[in-house]
């Protein structure tokens, strides 16, 4: 399974950093690749190392302004041209999407994943991983959302809120097992000019 993973690459203390390490042995040791926004600076980095030292891949999707802090032993780095690019790139690339700790950066790719599936531009499974509480508020608002009828579907159709992150790739396991084959709904995006990159190092306060 291909896990597309949008969190932050903050240093952070630990209790952010051991349950983000212990999802990344986690997806490593599944024989899963990790897709991300392929940074070699905080949370970024720290789930890259675990998935890489259980035996994971490691897909990593930088951008031009930060590629000069991209991880420089990723199994596969692609620059894209702007955050725009970025996201529509790691979505194309994910068979499933889960959501970590994560600042403004990752509140909009987070966001922009719902709404796509909202409008069925995408199907696949989304997970909010809510370490710590962390996305408590944002689960509160996003039930309100639902309940005052902004939301035209379901809330638990868009994303499952996990507190592990062995609950998240469990539901994965399970959406992916019960989902019919065929092919994706294509994403309404513009085509990436990407660029193949493998020889500097990412840092995305996110």
């Amino acid at each position: 399974m291909n896990i597309g993973v949008f969190l932050s690459a903050a240093d952070l203390g630990e209790r952010y950093t051991v349950p983000a390490k212990e999802f990344g042995r986690l997806i490593g040791e599944g024989g899963h690749t990790l897709v991300w926004g392929g940074s070699e600076s905080g949370l970024m980095k720290a789930v890259a190392d675990s998935v890489q030292e259980a035996g994971g891949r490691l897909v990593g999707v930088s951008v031009t302004f930060l590629h000069h802090v991209a991880r420089t032993n990723a199994d596969e780095m692609v620059v894209a041209r702007d955050l725009a690019e970025r996201k529509a790139e790691l979505l194309r690339r994910s068979d499933a999407i889960v959501i970590m700790v994560g600042g403004t950066g990752t509140l909009d790719e987070a966001t922009e994943i719902m709404e796509l599936k909202k409008h069925g531009l995408h199907a696949k499974p989304v997970v909010l991983l809510n370490t710590a509480g962390f996305y408590d508020g944002l689960e509160l608002q996003l039930r309100r959302m639902e309940s005052d009828g902004f939301l035209p579907v379901p809330l638990d159709e868009l994303l499952y809120i996990a507190d592990d992150g062995r609950d998240a790739l469990a539901y994965l396991r399970s959406r992916l097992e019960e989902r019919p084959a065929g092919p994706e709904p294509a994403v309404a995006v513009q085509a990436a000019e990407l660029s193949e990159f493998g020889d500097e190092d990412e840092e995305d306060q996110r």
